[in-house]
């Protein structure tokens, strides 16, 4: 798995060099129109950039293999580098909205604006183009830090949107308010990214059990093998970015051998690893006639 996680590295490298690309063309198109929904584009844009270097330092290290001060590996640093690019998105549409309520109370007249809505649009197709790739990446190496700058990237993209549509009413209607209405709510729409990924964040980092859907697909493998002579209970999961952490209880008669048992294990484990990705399993062994093999009190429950 390290080496799979060592080539997110190039991709976050994609994102710092498409991110400084946008910022050149959409800072031009401030520039030359004097547009602050077009400002609010660029402000995002440089938040894009360091969150992007954010996430490049998280996968450097999350690439990291196990050693003996970290034997699970490092995979949790990228819900700092999620965590990181949420607060970035609440800190761009905090700088948006402040940018907008200062052109309400100061108009200022908006120049070139075909030039300006024109690379916009540019940047934007160049951004979708980035998100789209990284959000594959992230979804097939289950990388929550490259999934969280896609989603970033995609927030830029609707903001593109938005400035454009305002840009392009106010200069149709001469009511040059909307540029700065419309890059009020771009900063509102954003919000909901930006919480979004610090919860899954806290989530991660408070080792909060796999999706449903996961437990139930364990659930289902685990029942398989259940009877009057095997049974299971105290089934725990986690998530730890991309791996999945799962422990349970398998109970078997005591006079079966030791090698019997190691069989049944290694036939639930192959089957639950085949279904989940990544999967990291321990699985106690326990004599089903002691009444103490039902006892978790790890768990909390019996």
């Amino acid at each position: 798995m390290s080496t799979e996680r060592r080539s997110l590295v190039g991709y976050a490298w994609l994102s710092i060099g498409a991110a400084i690309v946008i910022i050149a063309m959409k800072g031009f198109a401030y520039w030359v129109t004097s547009s602050v929904g077009l400002l609010s584009d660029a402000l995002e844009s440089l938040v894009n950039l360091v969150a992007a270097c954010v996430a490049l330092v998280t996968l450097t290290i999350a690439a990291r293999p196990a050693d003996e001060d970290h034997p699970y590996g490092h995979g949790k640093a990228e819900y700092f580098s999620s965590g990181v690019e949420g607060a970035l998105i609440l800190v761009a549409a905090v700088a948006i909205a402040v940018a907008a309520g200062e052109r309400l109370l100061h108009d200022r007249p908006l120049d070139n604006l075909g030039i300006g809505i024109g690379i916009a649009v540019l940047a934007s197709v160049v951004n979708l183009v980035v998100a789209r790739i990284l959000l594959q990446a992230g979804h097939r190496y289950h990388s929550i830090a490259l999934e969280a700058d896609a989603r970033h990237l995609m927030t830029d993209v609707w903001t593109t949107v938005g400035v454009v549509v305002g840009v392009g009413a106010a200069a149709l209607t001469g009511w040059r308010w909307l540029d700065a209405i419309v890059a009020l709510a771009v900063a509102v729409n954003i919000v909901a990214t930006g919480v979004g990924l610090l919860r899954r964040s806290a989530l991660g980092l408070m080792d909060t059990a796999l999706p449903e859907a996961d437990q139930a697909a364990v659930r289902a493998i685990l029942d398989r093998y259940r009877s009057d002579e095997v049974q299971y209970h105290a089934l725990r999961t986690r998530q730890g970015a991309a791996r999945r952490f799962i422990d349970v209880h398998v109970l078997v008669p005591g006079a079966w051998t030791v090698q019997r048992g190691h069989d049944l294990l290694e036939r639930i484990e192959a089957e639950i690893r085949a279904r989940l990705a990544n999967a990291e399993i321990v699985i106690h062994l326990e004599p089903i006639e002691d009444p103490a093999s039902w006892d978790d009190p790890a768990a909390g429950r019996s």
